[in-house]
């Protein structure tokens, strides 16, 4: 393969894997990060930037030409509508990153064709901000409006890679320090019996790679995430198990102030609709049109105690 690529947030929980199967691959890859790092490969080129989003970068990098564009970053609504018609014009293939959180809680298991809550909430409150889940759905529908195909939606579920976790609405910077100290979390009882899909993020690159070059990927959508999942209380016993994680099953008030000490109930609303609309969710998925295209199976994938075990000592790191 000698096809240019440009990943934009190549150092994160996804990126890391994608950047490196394709600098493998011999795609010749603009690597841009918040990171300092010298490349090793004659085809791979770091760069460091403060903010990717920032207009002058993008009209920058926007003069080179691109076989496919993967954008990792998250935009609010505003700056991806201003942006996202710059790489539309210097690429064959744009990937949006959107995200599984976009859909509603009304069909299982979920499917690219399931309701949105963008498109089914009463929640006024909720549909007048600018959420994460509303904000990638926006995304998705600027992308549809554009004149243009040449662009590609992706969905991960929750997913966890080198130096991240999650546990309901938990991230590494709540969980480190219980798995080292030995104290309990804290987690919200009502979410016990919940299915939720996690999927490492090497296995998430896996798919995006395999959707890149294929003119049939052309706007097109697909959720890129294991259809294995499992209850909250059973991801909890695999953190035990695994990195022997206590953890202790309180009400919403307790865990929100567990998650963060400054929680308000009347105006901490974006911890209060990720725990709402994304955990108490159930989030099983339906990845068949995703595994036809790209011709992965279910088996490739790690299960989640995989997964885990093997980004152990990365998440442990300090």
């Amino acid at each position: 393969m000698n096809e240019k690529v440009l990943i934009l947030g190549a150092t994160g929980t996804m990126g890391h894997y994608l950047t490196e199967k394709l600098a493998a691959d011999g795609c010749q890859v603009d690597a841009v990060s918040l990171d300092s790092i010298v490349s090793t490969q004659p085809n791979l080129r770091y760069i460091q930037v403060k903010n990717a989003k920032d207009p002058a970068f993008v009209a920058e990098i926007t003069q080179n030409s691109y076989d496919a564009i993967v954008d990792f970053l998250i935009y609010d609504t505003i700056s991806f509508r201003e942006t996202f018609p710059h790489y539309l014009k210097c690429t064959g293939q744009y990937v949006y990153l959107s995200s599984c959180r976009v859909f509603a809680n009304e069909e299982n298991p979920i499917r690219e064709t399931s309701p949105r809550l963008l498109d089914v909430s009463t929640d006024r409150r909720y549909l007048f901000s600018d959420d994460y889940s509303l904000h990638k759905a926006r995304g998705e529908n600027a992308l549809r409006a554009s004149r243009t195909r040449n662009w590609t939606i992706v969905r991960p579920s929750t997913t966890y890679g080198r130096k991240t976790c999650q546990l309901l609405t938990l991230g590494r910077a709540q969980l480190l320090p219980r798995m080292r100290s030995g104290e309990p979390v804290k987690l919200y009882e009502a979410a016990k019996d919940i299915p939720a899909s996690l999927t490492w993020g090497g296995d998430v690159a896996e798919m995006i790679r395999r959707l890149l070059f294929q003119s049939q990927a052309l706007g097109e959508d697909y959720n890129v995430t294991s259809s294995a999942s499992h209850t909250w209380g059973e991801i909890a016993e695999i953190y035990r198990e695994i990195f022997g994680l206590r953890y202790e099953w309180v009400d919403e008030l307790t865990y929100q102030r567990f998650r963060d000490p400054a929680f308000d109930p009347e105006n901490s609303v974006g911890l209060i609709w990720q725990l709402r609309y994304a955990r108490m969710f159930n989030r099983a998925y339906d990845n068949s049109k995703m595994l036809r295209v790209t011709g992965l199976k279910q088996e490739d994938f790690l299960t989640l105690y995989q997964g885990l075990s093997r980004e152990k000592p990365y998440i442990l790191e300090d």
